[in-house]
């Protein structure tokens, strides 16, 4: 398991998935059973999906045939193994994961497996191709030859479907127990995790159904059985899960499944801002004339907010908890889309490519206008 390092109020962020071991570990690769076919199950019509009840038993007996332990060996120099879950996608061959199940190392020292293996819930175990990875969102796409199995594809639902209080179940292999299934509830949505870059992922969905370590990788499911995301982190003070698990949401997926299916490799756009979330005090203490949005304590040097003249603040000064870089813009508006947190300005912003053009608007000097920015290329490494 790769430790993330975030100080947090009441524990620890930690990847909640590939068990590590020593070269000499006991995780098997051997081809297991094999056959003459090539079956791709087909998806069911959502309305036969599900009879408006949660019914963990028909989701678990529908859908796991579709979920996947992922195997990977000589992630570093010390020919360690690690364990983690995967899913079945629609696309004939393709395996969905997190990237930190098939990598080692984090920003521009992130490299991926020597080898990674898949097993499948009838036995077979087959070697797969890492055909991408992204490191901003923790995803990985994998492929494997579907000569001789069954491959039992899950579907994809999307951000909307996913609401607060709604039943949900994961599937995955928690400390290597293949095919294990956890229940809980939607706990918040929007949440940020960290990334293996630093920068964070936006829009993550928490959840109470136990994810603990070998879970990464594995789908979160709603009542119909569709995957709302992929479990990738836990929130907790002793190291196993504690009822706070997040999994990266599923259009967060589905865009970076698209571009490393197409390049092998995800692009993100970057403004080059580290930003404050304005609440109305704030935005009055200082004298704002704001109530919401994300307020611009630093410029990255070089960066594309320098280009188009945003600014930064310089005067530190403390209000309430928190110390503040004061005389910066306050970002309220993503192309006429409302800034209320710096969540929504990274959420805003993931919806274009590098080289896109954005007008922005902003409030300096207590005067709102607007600023027009052509995004660059997110670096594997946060600027500090």
């Amino acid at each position: 398991m790769r430790g993330l390092g975030v100080a947090i109020a009441v524990g620890t962020v930690v990847l909640a998935g590939c068990g590590h071991s020593g070269g000499g570990g006991s995780t098997s690769t051997a081809a297991g059973p094999t056959t003459t076919r090539v079956e791709v199950l087909k998806q069911l019509p959502p309305a036969e999906r599900t009879s408006g009840t949660f019914d963990p038993s028909a989701i678990y007996t529908r859908e796991s045939p579709g979920v996947v332990t992922v195997i990977s060996t000589g992630l570093d120099s010390g020919g360690d193994e690690g364990l983690g879950s995967g899913f079945v996608i629609p696309a004939t061959g393709e395996i969905a994961t997190n990237a930190h199940v098939v990598t080692s190392g984090e920003g521009k020292d992130i490299r991926k497996a020597g080898q990674v293996f898949v097993r499948f819930k009838d036995g077979n175990q087959v070697p797969a191709k890492v055909i991408g990875f992204d490191p901003f969102a923790d995803v990985a796409l994998l492929k494997v030859d579907p000569r001789g199995l069954t491959l039992r594809p899950l579907p994809l639902g999307d951000d909307r479907t996913a609401r607060v209080g709604a039943p949900v179940a994961a599937i995955g292999s928690p400390f290597g127990e293949e095919q294990s299934l956890s229940v809980g509830v939607v706990s918040a949505l929007g949440r940020s995790i960290q990334s293996l870059t630093g920068f964070k992922t936006p829009g993550a969905v928490q959840t109470d159904a136990a994810i603990n370590h070998g879970n990464s990788g594995g789908p979160l499911l709603d009542a119909a059985g569709r995957v709302i995301g992929i479990n990738s982190q836990i929130q907790t003070s002793s190291g196993d899960g504690s009822g706070v698990g997040f999994a990266v949401p599923v259009d967060t997926v589905k865009r970076s499944l698209a571009q490393l299916r197409t390049s092998g490799h995800a692009r993100y756009a970057y403004l080059g801002v580290q930003t404050a979330m304005v609440y109305p005090q704030l935005g009055q203490r200082f004298g704002l004339r704001a109530d919401h949005g994300a307020w611009v304590q630093s410029i990255s040097p070089g960066g594309p907010a320098a280009a188009a003249g945003l600014r930064g603040g310089s005067d530190k000064q403390p209000f309430q908890d928190m110390t503040y870089d004061v005389g910066g813009d306050v970002i309220t508006a993503v192309a006429g889309k409302t800034v209320r947190t710096d969540e929504d300005l990274a959420r805003w912003l993931a919806a274009y490519r590098p080289g896109h053009q954005v007008t922005l608007t902003v409030v300096r000097d207590g005067r709102s206008r607007s600023v027009r920015v052509r995004l660059g290329d997110r670096p594997l490494d946060a600027p500090q």
